[in-house]
């Protein structure tokens, strides 16, 4: 099995490489190849890939090049975390935004546009030329904004599965509060990418949501940085990401008192290369951790495999446990009919069945419109974040920031679009 990691230079690899040191029986890997064309960076993350994969036995191989058509060429799936423009582009999309009073993130409202713009042609000029390479591969994108990413890619006509670890993360978190075994818990995890719900939390098939939030309340709340009276008002256990729509006002004052993420991470990456480059160094460190993305390695591990696993006609099962040649597993996912009030193109991120013929959203019960609402405005962003990232155009960046939840005003949304921008003219082949 080859497997291709497209910006694999970055401080998040060691993560995955420790996945698939711990997971090799998941997914037995023959060749990993890391891909980036940042040589230097490339060098310090493969040296401690393959001091993990020997301190764990792993008998893989781990190649590296700068050059994507030989890296994706003969891969069985490739792996998409790109962050293009660097930590300099996110630090500027966490901070011009706050000139408008709005949010400033680098997945969600105006920033988040912003990196869809600079982040889908590049994606899917990476997906062609795989096309091309390898025509029977999978694309596993662990790209932000996963949902419009995904989007792109399914619209293409590619074959791709969005991935986030936000649910496999609440999934953790949930057993260790409960002292159960992440692998008997079933979430009803249902929304958009970064923006979501856990409706249920199915413990061998019994709801024990409203037993988690009774006895473990002021934990999630302040893992969430949510009132703990909003869970026991709502019943359900919302994704941290809803905050930034649950209290903006909120989040923006301590945006605009306080450093930003992107001050942090770049940070945390600095002292990360500075590690990776210790020869001695055979395991992820532990300050990994704060960099983000935990368990993605569980998640891209098992949904990589389940991707590859040979045919044998079984299925999931509804209850959410695995049947034959199916996993179920919470992805980004094309919608089908699966949230009807959306179209069928739209990309939800749910649970699904997933097998060598892709990932299949299993049903979901009715959205209330408390959710159905927010879901369906954001959704409607993201497809004018699509066509603006697709054609261009100023107007097609103004009407995708004026439908977005976090902005929706007409000043607001023209001096974003003028921000914007001018931020991105250099990432942008249309501007």
């Amino acid at each position: 099995m080859r497997l291709a990691v497209v910006g694999g230079g970055s401080t998040y690899t060691p993560e995955l490489i420790d996945g698939f040191a711990r997971l090799r029986d998941v997914l037995p890997v023959d060749e990993l190849v890391l891909i980036d064309p940042a040589a230097d960076r490339l060098e310090l993350v493969g040296g401690l890939a393959r001091r993990i994969f020997a301190r764990q036995g792993h008998p893989g191989r781990i190649l590296l090049t700068g050059e994507l058509d030989a890296g994706v060429e003969g891969a069985d799936a490739v792996l998409l975390q790109l962050r293009v423009g660097g930590q300099s582009t996110r630090r500027e999309d966490e901070t011009w935004p706050l000139e408008c009073g709005c949010v400033g993130q680098e997945t969600t409202g105006a920033g988040g546009l912003a990196k869809a713009l600079r982040t889908v042609p590049v994606v899917l000029d990476v997906a062609e030329r795989v096309r091309r390479r390898s025509p029977g591969a999978w694309i596993v994108d662990f790209t932000n904004p996963v949902g419009i990413v995904t989007r792109a890619l399914l619209t293409a006509g590619h074959r791709a599965v969005g991935l986030c670890n936000v649910a496999i993360g609440l999934q953790r978190r949930f057993a260790a509060l409960l002292g159960a075994d992440p692998a008997d818990l079933f979430l009803e995890h249902v929304g958009l990418n970064h923006l979501t719900w856990e409706r249920g939390v199915r413990l061998r098939g019994t709801d024990v949501l409203p037993e988690l939030i009774a006895g473990h309340g002021d934990a999630l709340a302040d893992a969430l940085r949510l009132p703990r009276p909003l869970l026991e008002r709502l019943g359900v256990v919302p994704s941290y990401y809803l905050r930034y729509y649950y209290r903006h006002d909120e989040v923006v004052r301590e945006q605009r008192e306080g450093p930003s993420r992107a001050a942090e991470v770049a940070g945390i990456e600095r002292r990360l290369l500075e590690m990776y480059a210790d020869p001695a160094l055979d395991q992820k460190p532990e300050l990994l951790s704060r960099r983000g993305g935990a368990h993605y390695s569980e998640a891209a591990v098992a949904l990589t495999a389940a991707l590859l696993r040979p045919r044998t006609g079984a299925g999931a099962r509804s209850d959410g446990s695995a049947g034959g040649a199916e996993d179920v597993q919470v992805v980004n996912v094309r919608n089908g009919g699966t949230l009807p009030f959306l179209p069928e193109d739209a990309v939800i991120e749910v649970p699904a069945a997933v097998g060598p013929e892709g990932a299949r959203p299993l049903p979901v019960r009715p959205l209330e419109p408390l959710y159905a609402g927010l879901v369906a405005q954001v959704s409607a962003y993201e497809h004018l974040a699509l066509e603006a990232a697709l054609k261009g155009g100023r107007d097609r960046v103004f009407e995708a920031l004026l439908c977005h939840p976090l902005i929706g005003q007409i000043d607001q949304a023209e001096r974003l679009t003028d921000s914007l921008l001018a931020h991105n003219r250099h990432h942008l082949a249309w501007a």
